[in-house]
C-alpha cells in the first residue's frame, strides 16, 4: 500500500513537473513569436538608416532641382555622339548632376574686382599732329574691308590710322559686299557716317566721295598690303605710288595695320573704334527695344555670342562628336579650302582651336556659379544639329532668349534681310550685358573684350579652352563639386579683370592697353564717368548716344608690343588670289619687293563675326 502511494505520489509529481516544463515552454515559444518580428522591425530600420547615411556622404552633391545632361557613361555630346543621340530615341541620363548650390566665386560674379582703378582714355598727347598741319590735299586713300561686320570693324579702324601715317585724306571706307556675308549694305547703311567724319576731322580728313580733278575723277590704283604691315612698310611701299598716283585703293583691307605703334597712334585706334563708329540711329533704337527687354525679365542677364555654324566646325578641322556622319558631312563642306592641312581633331583640342559646344559652354557657366534661373541672350547663326544641339544649354539655361524671340517679325523686318545689320542688334545688346561669354575667338568675341575693357572692364568670360577640354574630357572620374571647383580655378585671368592680360599680348582690338589707364588715388570707388568721357580735341563737338567724353588725367602709357600670339587657325589661314588688285610684289609701277601672302575671297571671313 505504501509502495503504490509512493509511486502515486511520483507519478503526480512528474506530472505536474510535465505540466511546468511544457507551460514554460510554450510561454516562450510565445515570447519568441512576438519578440523576433520586433527584432526584425528594428533591425530593418537600422540598416535602412545606415545605406541612407552612405549615399548621403559618398557624394557632396545636393539633389535640389538637378538636371539630367546629354552625357553618355561619364562623356559629353562631343564624345558619344550628337548623331548617336538623335538616333537612339532614348531618354538621356547623366552620370553626375548640376547642383543648383554648387560652389560659387568668391566675389560677386556680376562684377569684376579692381575695375573702379581703371578707364578708358584716349586724348592724343601734345606731339600728336592734327589734320589740318599734315594732310597733303592730293592724296587720297580708299580701302574695301573684308568679312563679316566685325572684321570690316577692325579694317574701318586701320584705315583712319593708315591715311594718318601716309598723311593721306581717307575716302568713306567700302565695305564687303561680295564675301560669304552677302550683305549689300553700304557704310552710311550701317554707321553714322556723318557723326564718323565729323568726330575724326580733327585726326584724319574724311570725304564720302573721290573729287573731281580738272573735271574729271581720280582713278584709285589698286594693290594690296601684308598682314600687319607697320608704318615703316606704310612709308616705304605704299607712299611712293601714292605720291605718284594721287589715289590708291587697298583691298581686303583686315589685319593690315600692326599691333606695334607709337600710344598716340593706338590711341587714335580707339578713338575711332570706341567712339567714331556708331551704328544708325535706326539700328541702335532696335537695339535699346531688345536690351530692354532683356532688363524688363531680369535686372542681371548673360550674353552668349555662339560660333557653332557647320562652315565653322568644318573649317576648325576639330570632332563634335557626330560620329561617322559628323565626319562625312563638315569632310565634305572643308573640301572647298583646298589648301587646309588633313584635319587632327585631337591636336586641334589640345591646343585650345576648338570652340565649346552649347552644352560645354552651359557646364562652364553652372560651374562658375551662374543658376539656372540666369536669363541667357544667345546671339548665333545656324547652329550645327540644330535643337538637338541646343538641348543641353536650354536645359540648364531654360530662360533662353534671341532678338527673333524678343522682337515681332514685324519689328525685325527692316534688319532681318541684312547679315551685318542684324549683326550690329547682337552686337549692342551683347555689349550692353551685364555678363558676355562666348565660345569661340573670332572677331566679334575679340572686339567686344576690348571695348568692355574700355568701358569699364565690364565681365567678359572667354573660355581657357587648353585647359578645358581636358576636364570635360574627364569628368566622369569627380564629383559635381570638384568640377565646379576646377572650372573657376582654370578660368581665372579668362573673366575680363583688370590686367589679366599683359599689355602689347594679343590683337589690339582685344586688348587696347595703350588706352586703359590707372587711377592710383581711387578709393575703390566705381568711376562711371571717367570711362564714359572723351575730350581729345573735340570739345566742340556735342556727342550722344555712344559718344562720351574723357577726363584729361592721361598718364604715360606702355607702347603695345608685338607679342608671340598663339594661333587661332580661324582668321588669319588664306588661300587662292583675287582678280583686279596687285599685290606688292608684282606691283610695275615701283620696286617693292614685298611678296604678300596668297588670299581667299571667302576663307577668313567665314570666321570672322
Amino acid at each position: 500500500m505504501t509502495a503504490k502511494k509512493r509511486r502515486s505520489e511520483a507519478d503526480t509529481t512528474l506530472a505536474g513537473l510535465h505540466q511546468l516544463l511544457r507551460d514554460v515552454f510554450f510561454r516562450r515559444r510565445r515570447f519568441y513569436y512576438h519578440i523576433f518580428p520586433l527584432i526584425s522591425a528594428l533591425a530593418g530600420c537600422v540598416f535602412v538608416c545606415f545605406v541612407a547615411l552612405f549615399l548621403l556622404f559618398s557624394s557632396p552633391v545636393v539633389h535640389r532641382d538637378h538636371l539630367h545632361l546629354t552625357l553618355f557613361h561619364g562623356r559629353t555630346s562631343r564624345d558619344q555622339g550628337i548623331e548617336d543621340v538623335s538616333n537612339s530615341g532614348l531618354e538621356l541620363k547623366s552620370s553626375f548632376d548640376v547642383s543648383e548650390s554648387g560652389k560659387r566665386f568668391e566675389r560677386d560674379v556680376w562684377v569684376t574686382d579692381q575695375s573702379s582703378f581703371f578707364y578708358g582714355c584716349s586724348n592724343a598727347s601734345n606731339k600728336f599732329t592734327p589734320a589740318a598741319e599734315k594732310t597733303d590735299p592730293d592724296r587720297y586713300l580708299l580701302i574695301t574691308t573684308s568679312g563679316g561686320l566685325n572684321q570690316q570693324r577692325t579694317g574701318i579702324t586701320d584705315a583712319v590710322v593708315a591715311a594718318y601715317i601716309l598723311n593721306a585724306t581717307l575716302v568713306v571706307p567700302k565695305l564687303d559686299q561680295n564675301s560669304f556675308w552677302k550683305d549689300s549694305s553700304n557704310f552710311a547703311e550701317i554707321f553714322d557716317v556723318d557723326w564718323f567724319i565729323k568726330f575724326l576731322s580733327k585726326d584724319v580728313q574724311i570725304v564720302k566721295n573721290l573729287p573731281t580733278k580738272v573735271g574729271k575723277t581720280l582713278t584709285p590704283h589698286s594693290m594690296r598690303v601684308p598682314r600687319k604691315c607697320d608704318p615703316e612698310c606704310y612709308e616705304t611701299h605704299v607712299l611712293p605710288v601714292l605720291k605718284k598716283k594721287h589715289a590708291v585703293r587697298l583691298g581686303k583691307f583686315d589685319y593690315r595695320l600692326s599691333n606695334k605703334l607709337t600710344t598716340d597712334l593706338q590711341k587714335l585706334r580707339c578713338r575711332v573704334n570706341y567712339h567714331a563708329l556708331k551704328f544708325t540711329d535706326e539700328i541702335n533704337e532696335m537695339g535699346k527695344i531688345l536690351i530692354e527687354r532683356m532688363r524688363m525679365k531680369s535686372k542681371h542677364f548673360i550674353a552668349l555670342h555662339l560660333r557653332f555654324e557647320p562652315d565653322m566646325l568644318a573649317f576648325s578641322g576639330c570632332y563634335y562628336g557626330g560620329g561617322e556622319a559628323e565626319r562625312e558631312e563638315l569632310g565634305e563642306i572643308r573640301k572647298r579650302w583646298k589648301s587646309l592641312h588633313a584635319s587632327n581633331p585631337d591636336k586641334e583640342r589640345r591646343q585650345g582651336r576648338c570652340p565649346l559646344t552649347p552644352e560645354e559652354v552651359a557646364l562652364m557657366l553652372r560651374g562658375l556659379g551662374f543658376e539656372s534661373d540666369v536669363h541667357l541672350y544667345v546671339a548665333s547663326g545656324e547652329v550645327y544639329g540644330g535643337e538637338k544641339t541646343l538641348a543641353p544649354l536650354k536645359a540648364m539655361f531654360p530662360n533662353f532668349h534671341t532678338k527673333e524671340t524678343l522682337a515681332s517679325q514685324e519689328e525685325l523686318a527692316p534688319f532681318s534681310s541684312f547679315s551685318s545689320r542684324m549683326a550690329a542688334l547682337d552686337f549692342i545688346v551683347c555689349d550692353e550685358s551685364n555678363v558676355f561669354v562666348t565660345n569661340n575667338n573670332g572677331n566679334m568675341a575679340k572686339i567686344l573684350a576690348g571695348r568692355r575693357r574700355y568701358f569699364g572692364h565690364k565681365p567678359t568670360i572667354r573660355p581657357n579652352t587648353k585647359k578645358l577640354y581636358r576636364l570635360f574630357a574627364d569628368q566622369h572620374n569627380m564629383t559635381w563639386q570638384q568640377f565646379s571647383s576646377k572650372v573657376q580655378s582654370y578660368q581665372v585671368g579668362f573673366m575680363g579683370e583688370p590686367n589679366e592680360v599683359k599689355p602689347g599680348r594679343g590683337e589690339f582690338h582685344e586688348n587696347p592697353s595703350a588706352c586703359i589707364c590707372e587711377d592710383s588715388n581711387s578709393n575703390g570707388g566705381r568711376k562711371p564717368s571717367l570711362v564714359n568721357q572723351i575730350h581729345h580735341n573735340h570739345t566742340d563737338v556735342k556727342e550722344n548716344n555712344n559718344g562720351y567724353k574723357e577726363t584729361n588725367n592721361l598718364k604715360n602709357e606702355q607702347t603695345a608690343t608685338e607679342d608671340d600670339q598663339e594661333w587661332s587657325g580661324l582668321e588669319f589661314l588664306e588661300i587662292g588670289g583675287d582678280v583686279g588688285e596687285k599685290r606688292l610684289g608684282s606691283l610695275a609701277d615701283s620696286d617693292l619687293g614685298v611678296q604678300a601672302k596668297p588670299e581667299g575671297p571667302e576663307l577668313e571671313e567665314l570666321f570672322s563675326d
